[in-house]
């Protein structure tokens, strides 16, 4: 994809990029959604990436190009950092990582030719939108020659996520896409933050079907849920659900509405699982993760109120085939994609099965995606 991103840059701005980065998609592996309530999460960098090429201008005019979108958006760097609407609204994954640069007082590039190409699919809960934000940081902090941690890139991600994009996300998906490692898990305490990766036994496969129905989170659902779960904190008397045990919750039960004691059930219940997760991979136990993730899932479909019919459809379907451990909704929820922990005994042909039984049901076909894990973010050196 390095040579793709090159190929690209010079079709569109007729020279070479200056600096190139690569950024990994993520699998949330378990924990849904406890991330911005301060709870712990595993999650997986995947071998499919954002690649973002940049080089310097010398007239202050900032232009931006992808392969998924035609033209070129051109913007002056004197002009005010503004969110983008429309089909550039993908523009504002970087600019808000400017924004987030300049807000922590980092200097940040003046004019510049910009691209990306990715091989991560948008809307599946692949979190494409962290990949992109890190890879950006990445190609800024060189073009103005600032050295930064790779914990400060991730939080520089997060507050482009938030603070700009508007999706008000947790440490999770940055934090997964800065911090992977081939044949790992990144465990995060999300309190901390903290980073760890934890070791994934060999033969596990991760297979991804996306539905490509509705994943829109900046359309306020994940919005909602994140604030029914503060006004549940408050009630119980935390200032985090990570502090809310399961007598708290049922203490407090009568005081909370329907809608927000749910919501807390799945986010106390989804960090306990978190828990279970790492002590079930230190023993090598697959087959106690796949009953949680699929534990996870039915959380997330009773509780929680995430997941989509076309996702339980399929996790039902994953769930009988031999050779899957369990399966689960991967991201945000509200559609996207599920998530299938396999042996190596799944294959085309059982993916084909599932293919053709969504088919039948849906009238349309999940695309298919057998991901590996992979390194985090980086430089790449031409």
């Amino acid at each position: 994809m390095t040579d793709a991103l090159i190929t690209r840059f010079r079709a569109v701005f007729a020279r070479d990029p200056d600096f190139i980065a690569r950024a990994p998609g993520r699998i949330e592996f378990i924990g849904n959604h406890t991330d911005y309530n301060g709870g712990p999460v595993l999650g997986a960098a995947i071998d499919r990436s954002v690649w973002v090429g940049l080089s310097l201008r010398s007239d202050g005019k900032r232009r931006f190009a992808s392969d998924s979108k035609k033209g070129v958006l051109e913007l002056e760097s004197g002009a005010p950092l503004e969110r983008i609407t429309g089909q550039n609204s993908w523009v504002n994954y970087p600019l808000g990582v400017l924004a987030a640069m300049r807000d922590s007082s980092l200097p940040i590039p003046g004019g510049f030719d910009y691209m990306a190409v990715s091989n991560v699919p948008m809307g599946a809960g692949l979190s494409s939108s962290a990949a992109i934000e890190l890879s950006s940081g990445l190609v800024f902090l060189k073009a103005t020659g600032t050295e930064l941690g790779r914990e400060a890139l991730v939080k520089l991600g997060r507050k482009a996520e938030n603070e700009f994009v508007g999706v008000p996300c947790g440490i999770l998906d940055q934090g997964v896409s800065g911090f992977g490692k081939k044949d790992h898990l990144v465990y995060i305490d999300c309190r901390g933050p903290r980073f760890d990766t934890v070791p994934l036994p060999a033969g596990s496969n991760f297979w991804i079907f996306n539905t490509h129905t509705k994943h829109a989170l900046i359309d306020g659902l994940y919005a909602a849920r994140h604030q029914e779960c503060m006004e549940a904190a408050k009630v119980i008397g935390v200032g985090l659900l990570v502090d809310a045990t399961p007598a708290m919750l049922a203490g407090a039960e009568q005081k909370l509405s329907r809608t927000t004691f749910k919501r807390a059930r799945h986010v106390i219940d989804e960090i306990a699982r978190v828990a279970a997760a790492v002590s079930a991979l230190e023993k090598g136990d697959l087959a106690a993760v796949g009953k949680l993730l699929l534990a996870s899932h039915r959380s997330s479909r009773t509780w929680f109120e995430n997941s989509c019919p076309e996702l339980d459809f399929l996790v039902d379907n994953l769930e009988s085939e031999p050779g899957v451990y369990g399966a689960r909704l991967t991201g945000g929820g509200f559609g996207g994609a599920a998530m299938a922990l396999t042996t190596d005994a799944f294959g085309d042909e059982a993916g084909q099965r599932v293919s053709d039984a969504y088919l039948a049901k849906f009238g349309s076909r999940p695309e298919i995606i057998h991901a590996r894990t992979g390194d985090g973010a980086s430089l790449i050196t031409r």
